[in-house]
């Protein structure tokens, strides 16, 4: 197996610093998460702080965390808007969810989850609710269980991943994937990303007899898209010639230019209030200054959910088939998510694995119970958390940095919704041209192994599932390893995950026929 280990490499942040007076760089991180060094004498910490989250031992400064600590909460603070927009149409005892207690509760649930990932799990990772399941949950509420009944196995779910957590058998299944899948995985989630941003700004849309087509009629029409233009092309120029924060200047800049450009043009909403459709108009949140900054945080919602109602409605077996395909989608999201954002920030080991990854998991997987006991669907690792790694993030404070900023937004929701997607969407396909470079560690030569990696990495963005890719990956090696007389190869989990990704597959014809 070729040599996986790389040196010290330059992210968004600019060069990185030696770890100590004399030179010394640190190389990664051992299985034990100590750090590899080249050789010479320790890094010495510089007070408690740098202790404890191994500030100086990643290579980092407190100003790289607090700074990647924003550009994490600016990439994901669309949730904060865009998850009551989802639960919007969920009917709660004849009402709807209330729009600012979703938005509040999902700000406080992930300002504490992040915050408890910085302090526990020690590395650079925001959590949210998850986009995809939020969606997933409220159409099972719109047509076969009430929300509390759908938070209650949520909830469950949660609290089974994290069982999974504490017997080992999580992380087990996370050191099994073989390098080449795990490389895949994070070249995959740089696509994916790149789509995310480019679907977010509207620059890709839903085509009139074509999947997806460019922009307005096939142009870069209105101010929006234009907003989009700028903001990548002033990203770029800072990330090249490694500005630091160049990201987040990036998201700040454009933020300010969209401002103006609404407070000119009045382009107004996508579709606005009428439901006259708009497609020139602002994807998410109109970047105008709101009326009023601070508002105090409606958490009404905590607490509403019914543990085992749903089985009481639908039955054992229809409830324990929602729950698995809930906690398959969360299971492998985070694989996929931990994998790209460790790589990016390069604190995997040589076999592509993240140290001391048990923390990380268990705070992933209570996350899932909390966002159901909270009502607001399952929280999970977020993805974006690679924006504030290639911004210098690369411990548990950026983190806590995000996690506070998330608390302090659950009192200002109103200038939460002045950064428009347009503004955050020009990082998300940079982190993704971050991520895509990794490209170079796969294997070429084999098509026993390219045909999965090429599966994980054209799936993710085309199906728009992280958990999609990984499970046509997971199936085609080991079928390919079977056939090309390999089965050896094939750590023994993977074949558990294989038959899982199957019945995950086929989950719909085993519903009908229960």
């Amino acid at each position: 197996m070729p040599d996986r280990s790389r040196p010290a490499r330059t992210s968004a942040a600019g060069p990185q610093a030696p770890d100590a007076a004399d030179g010394t760089a640190v190389l990664g991180t051992s299985e034990g998460g100590s750090p590899r060094r080249s050789a010479g004498p320790r890094v010495k910490p510089r007070n408690g702080l740098d202790r404890y989250f191994e500030i100086s031992a990643r290579r980092s400064t407190v100003g790289r965390e607090v700074r990647g600590g924003f550009t994490t909460f600016f990439t994901m603070a669309y949730i904060v808007v865009l998850n009551p927009i989802i639960l919007s149409g969920v009917d709660v005892n004849g009402n709807a969810l209330p729009f600012t207690a979703v938005a509040a509760t999902t700000a406080v649930v992930a300002g504490v989850l992040t915050i408890a990932m910085g302090v526990f799990g020690k590395y650079p990772l925001g959590l949210a609710t998850g986009l995809g399941i939020n969606a997933i949950v409220a159409v099972y509420a719109a047509t076969q269980l009430s929300w509390p009944e759908v938070m209650g196995l949520v909830v469950l779910e949660g609290l089974l991943i994290a069982v999974l957590v504490l017997t080992g058998f999580r992380r087990a299944v996370f050191n099994a994937i073989p390098t080449q899948l795990k490389v895949s995985i994070a070249v995959g989630i740089g696509f994916f990303l790149t789509i995310v941003g480019l679907a977010d700004a509207g620059v890709v849309r839903p085509g009139e007899g074509a999947l997806i087509s460019f922009g307005v009629g096939g142009q870069l029409a209105g101010w929006p898209l234009l907003t989009f233009v700028v903001g990548l092309l002033v990203t770029s120029v800072l990330v090249v010639r490694r500005t630091r924060g160049a990201l987040l200047i990036g998201i700040v800049v454009t933020t300010v230019f969209a401002v103006v450009v609404e407070a000119i043009a009045q382009v107004g909403p996508r579709t606005g209030a009428d439901g006259a459709s708009n497609p020139r108009g602002w994807a998410l949140q109109v970047p105008s200054w709101p009326d009023s900054w601070f508002d105090l945080p409606d958490l009404s919602l905590v607490g509403q959910f019914s543990l085992f109602g749903g089985f009481d409605r639908i039955g054992v077996v229809a409830a324990l088939l929602i729950v698995f395909s809930i906690m398959i989608a969360d299971f492998f999201d985070t694989v996929g998510t931990v994998t790209a954002v460790g790589a990016e920030g390069d604190l995997l080991d040589s076999d592509r694995n993240l140290p001391r990854s048990q923390p990380v998991l268990l705070v992933d997987s209570l996350a899932a119970a909390a966002g159901g006991a909270s009502s607001i669907s399952s929280n999970t690792t977020y993805i974006e958390s690679a924006a504030g790694v290639g911004d210098g993030a690369r411990t548990g404070l950026a983190s806590v940095v995000t996690g506070l900023v998330f608390l302090v937004a659950a009192f200002f929701t109103p200038l939460v919704q002045v950064v428009p997607s347009e503004a955050a969407a020009p990082v998300l396909v940079i982190v993704g041209a971050m991520l895509i470079s990794q490209i170079r560690e796969l294997a070429w030569d084999d098509m026993a192994l390219v045909i999965p990696a090429f599966l994980t990495i054209a799936l993710m963005p085309f199906t728009y599932s992280i958990t999609i890719g990984i499970g046509a990956g997971v199936i085609s090696y080991v079928l390919l390893s079977v056939v090309t007389g390999r089965r050896r190869d094939v750590h023994p989990l993977m074949w558990v995950v294989a038959a899982v990704f199957v019945v995950y597959f086929a989950l719909e014809p085993i519903q009908q026929l229960l």
